[in-house]
């Protein structure tokens, strides 16, 4: 153990530690700009810097290793006026409209700027940079007169996501961050995932807002508004309202909901469910038949994008069912719709997710079952709560309610599709009662090895006479690994489940905001994931197929799984896209 004192306290820790992560032991919170965990340690910022007995001048404490009795002072002065001064430096070229800025009372830079008494009046006076807003993408926006150029975005594309369409442009003072060539972040291929927009300290990058649209189609008296909530959601909206991470607050979510104005409030989860059955139906055929092996889920659309951009050909290896939002608005547009009487043109679907490239999937080909789009508005969690604040509803002292039928029924097995490993889990159940011919024991469907957070999970079963060898990854830098193996042909899996985002879908680029001080030691994924399992254990039905509405519907109008119908409305085509 290496021993040191931090504002004289004494203090222990393990070699290689750093100062911040020292202090932190100490209930010392060094503030950050630029540094993600793992991430982003590069200490460009200097907004931790600190004071270090003997050191020759002040030192980021982010990336500066202890060492055996070290002296650190981390509010002399000297510290808090160059922290000052270094924040004062970033906002004499920062824009300065804070009330209309999305991220007004949720903004890194805001926050710090308060914390040192710094007003928005010019310390350092000189020019500033003007840049266009960049609205080219379906998902986001990018303002770069907002950005303090702490390049956490760069490096979430990059070391995340293995996708790294942005960097820094330019030198010095005209410094900023873009694609190559200063290209549209809609014509390069972005997939959609929004990772930077979360990893972002400041509004430079945003969703594009769609609540407007939702509140126009909720006043057109002509249309029947109805709305879908992914699993991920309920796991995350809390956070927006005071509730600690990882609270299900899936009842007060319904409540809300029908307060705004929806005609009906239905849950994804039916069409998460749905979306087993055919996948499920589909791997079966595939291994009996001799199909193309192995096959990789569909649900994830920054995924998706990234196979199209990236892995073009593996294209054929690519599930054909439509994701579960998809799948909703193809069902809730013909068979709802018909049982209702109403024209699937005067039906408006609205969909809330905890991911941005859902703003991009409901804009794809082959998406419009009943000759209009399967989904017509998508918003993200974060979305959902600047709604529910608008519309003047106390969230905390909803009651507790329940969603409609009949597409409001769903299992356990829907629910954990928010997490890594939960459509795989949700498969398998499926999969096992299906290829022994027997319905086993919900205690027998747990299939651990494919849960938790870390990037690539691997695991065999022995099911119906069949060895499944199967993998989960999360993250597409991790997809990447197993992609290449697929590739070179050293991998030998029947079946993979791919996501876009870290964790899951409970770590999306449309979940609530968390500032770096939090993301840098606490496991969000982990802690929202734990949401959806417990939803999971207290379900009475717990596999797709036990789901009494997915029942119906085969019954009355789909037929089965994989039937001629099915795969008119539930099943899509992909498209090789350009890789730059």
């Amino acid at each position: 153990m290496i021993n040191l004192k931090i504002n004289n306290i004494p203090v222990s820790v393990e070699p290689g530690t750093t100062i911040l992560e020292a202090a932190r032991q100490l209930g010392i919170n060094i503030p950050t700009l630029c540094y993600l965990k793992d991430i982003n340690e590069i200490g460009a910022c200097r907004i931790c810097t600190v004071e270090v007995k003997g050191a020759r001048g002040l030192l980021p404490a982010c990336v500066y290793p202890v060492s055996e009795g070290m002296e650190v002072f981390t509010n002399t002065k000297k510290v808090l006026d160059a922290r000052k001064t270094n924040l004062e430096l970033l906002l004499s070229v920062h824009t300065r409209k804070c009330l209309s800025c999305a991220r007004s009372g949720n903004c890194e830079f805001q926050k710090l700027c308060n914390d040192y008494g710094i007003s928005c009046e010019d310390t350092f006076e000189g020019e500033k940079n003007e840049y266009a807003i960049d609205a080219s993408a379906p998902h986001m926006i990018r303002d770069n007169s907002k950005c303090v150029l702490c390049r956490r975005c760069v490096a979430v594309c990059r070391k995340w996501q293995d996708v790294g369409v942005i960097g820094p442009n330019e030198r010095g003072f005209l410094t900023h961050i873009g694609s190559a060539f200063d290209a549209d972040l809609g014509d390069v291929a972005c997939v959609s995932c929004g990772q930077c927009i979360v990893a972002c300290p400041t509004g430079a990058l945003q969703e594009k807002d769609a609540t407007d649209d939702v509140w126009a189609a909720l006043s057109d008296t002509t249309k029947t508004v109805i709305v879908q909530t992914a699993p991920a959601v309920r796991a995350g909206l809390g956070e927006a309202f005071g509730y600690p991470m990882g609270t299900d607050v899936e009842g007060k979510m319904v409540a809300a909901l029908r307060r705004i104005g929806f005609a009906k409030v239905f849950d994804t989860n039916f069409g998460a469910d749905l979306t087993i059955m055919e996948e499920a139906n589909e791997l079966v055929e595939r291994i009996k038949n001799g199909g193309v092996l192995p096959m990789i889920t569909s649900c994830s659309p920054g995924w998706v994008k990234y196979c199209e951009h990236y892995f073009p050909d593996l294209l054929p290896n690519l599930s054909s069912c439509k994701s579960p939002q998809q799948m909703f608005g193809a069902i809730a547009k013909t068979w709802y719709a018909k049982q209702l009487g109403i024209d699937p043109k005067d039906m408006v679907v609205v969909s809330v997710m905890p991911c941005t490239a859902k703003k991009f999937e409901i804009g794809r080909p082959d998406q419009s079952a009943a000759g209009v789009p399967d989904v017509d508005i998508s918003i993200t969690t974060r979305e959902l709560a600047k709604m529910i604040q608008a519309a003047g509803l106390e969230f905390t002292a909803l009651p507790d309610e329940e969603f409609d039928d009949p597409m409001g029924i769903d299992t356990g097995a829907g629910v954990i599709f928010g997490a890594t490993g939960g459509v795989m889990e949700a498969a398998l159940r499926t999969a096992k009662d299906w290829l022994t011919g027997e319905s086993h024991p919900v205690e027998s469907l747990t299939f651990s090895e494919v849960r938790g957070t870390q990037g690539v999970k691997e695991a065999t079963y022995e099911i119906g006479g069949l060895t499944l060898k199967v993998a989960v990854c999360s993250g597409l830098s991790n997809a990447k690994k197993v992609l290449k193996a697929i590739q070179d042909g050293t991998a030998d899996y029947q079946f993979i489940e791919i996501m876009a985002c870290p964790g899951g879908c409970v770590n999306g680029g449309g979940q609530p905001f968390q500032p770096a001080s939090v993301r840098n030691f606490t496991d969000i994924r982990a802690e929202r994931a734990k949401a959806l399992y417990s939803n999971d254990e207290k379900s009475a039905l717990r596999k797709s197929h036990d789901n009494p509405a997915i029942q119906r519907l085969y019954a009355e109008f789909l037929e089965k799984p994989g039937s001629h119908k099915a795969h008119e409305l539930l099943h899509t085509t992909y498209q090789a896209r350009p890789k730059y």
